[in-house]
């Protein structure tokens, strides 16, 4: 499903509703919420408000177990660290307990180890099923999304939840959940806008099934909800 918006304001407002509804929802049924949120500048509007007075006390963040869709493999002070920006404009402004935040980087280890350790972080709060509540997710100009990029091996993987390489373009190691990890999850929010993203948006939801190309082809969840929320721009309704 693709919902558009008028511009980022809007989709900011949504995607922290949907969380917070999700949270609660989570919360009221099983006693926990466990989420996935994604990096880079996209989501920054979405955390910032999600730590704002107007939604920070509708959450028990006490039962909140928060996860990463993907990393730079890069110390959590570094500035490219999806991690670093999550705290600096959500986590560190709302009373999530630090046991309940799995950063996935670690000093000391190489990624291929921690890829294994993470997933075992993953399946000790979430179990075998590993279906987690809501996994948020951003889409790159060339239809990536977490660090499932074109062409890499890692979109062939089948048993892993989690995993890591080397991506030789960007010259650094990524780790990442896998596709069939994140399509177990009850609810997939894509958070895409601007010009830039107009035409991997329409190849990926209209285009010939290239998942090869464009990644995020192959975010199709088994029982979940599938939900973009764009910009028109981003749509080509500019």
């Amino acid at each position: 499903m693709i919902q558009i918006h008028n511009n980022t304001e809007e989709i900011n407002k949504t995607a922290a509703d949907l969380f917070t509804a999700s949270a609660q929802k989570a919360i009221a049924e099983k006693g926990k919420f466990t989420a996935v949120l994604t990096g880079g500048s996209s989501p920054a509007g979405i955390y910032k408000l999600l730590a704002s007075d107007d939604y920070k006390n509708k959450i028990d963040w006490s039962k909140v177990f928060i996860f990463w869709g993907d990393e730079r493999w890069v110390p959590l002070t570094d500035d490219l660290s999806n991690a670093k920006m999550s705290y600096s404009t959500l986590l560190s402004h709302v009373p999530i307990p630090s046991e309940n935040i799995f950063e996935m980087y670690k000093d000391g280890v190489t990624p291929e180890e921690y890829a294994v350790t993470y997933e075992q972080s993953i399946r000790k709060v979430l179990g075998e099923e590993g279906k987690f509540d809501l996994i948020l997710l951003g889409m790159g100009d060339d239809g990536h999304t977490a660090s499932l990029f074109p062409g890499e091996a890692v979109l062939e993987e089948q048993t892993k939840w989690v995993d890591a390489y080397y991506l030789a373009p960007q010259k650094m190691y990524r780790i990442t959940l896998t596709a069939p990890l994140i399509n177990k999850a009850e609810k997939i929010v894509v958070v895409a806008f601007g010009e830039k993203k107009t035409h991997a948006l329409k190849e990926v939801t209209a285009g010939e099934y290239n998942p090869t190309l464009y990644p995020m082809q192959l975010i199709k969840p088994i029982s979940g909800e599938l939900l973009f929320l764009v910009d028109k721009i981003a749509a080509g309704e500019n």
